[in-house]
């Protein structure tokens, strides 16, 4: 489909398979693929090592390498400030009592941000 491979892809499902697809279909020789998405805690990536010796690379990234002590008062600003709306973003509230549930919640991928209250 695309004569050689592509140049760049981006994995963002954390599903292992995809991975390794986003892996595969790289251009040998400059090929870099972007991981993403984050895979269950057991889960493996097997790969044949001979598509790293061809030029193939992978990068990744947590969270987007967020940087607390700077993005985070940067975040607050722009929430006081009307220029980030979170509660959008919020699909389950639970008490501290139900912090289980949130868990749950996350391991299903039922749950996009879960705020968890102590009070109340």
């Amino acid at each position: 489909m695309t004569g050689g491979g592509v140049d760049r892809s981006i994995e963002c499902t954390g599903n292992v398979n995809a991975m390794i697809s986003a892996f595969e279909c790289l251009r040998a020789g400059w090929g870099v693929a972007v991981f993403v998405g984050l895979t269950g805690k057991d889960e493996l990536f097997k790969i044949n090592p001979t598509k790293f010796l061809e030029g193939r690379s992978i990068k990744g990234t947590a969270y987007g390498n967020f940087k607390p002590r700077s993005d985070i008062p940067a975040l607050v600003e722009k929430y006081m400030n009307k220029e980030l709306e979170l509660e959008k973003f919020i699909t389950h509230q639970v008490s501290f009592k139900e912090i289980n549930k949130a868990f749950e919640y996350m391991l299903k991928g039922e749950s996009l941000r879960c705020v968890i209250s102590f009070v109340g």
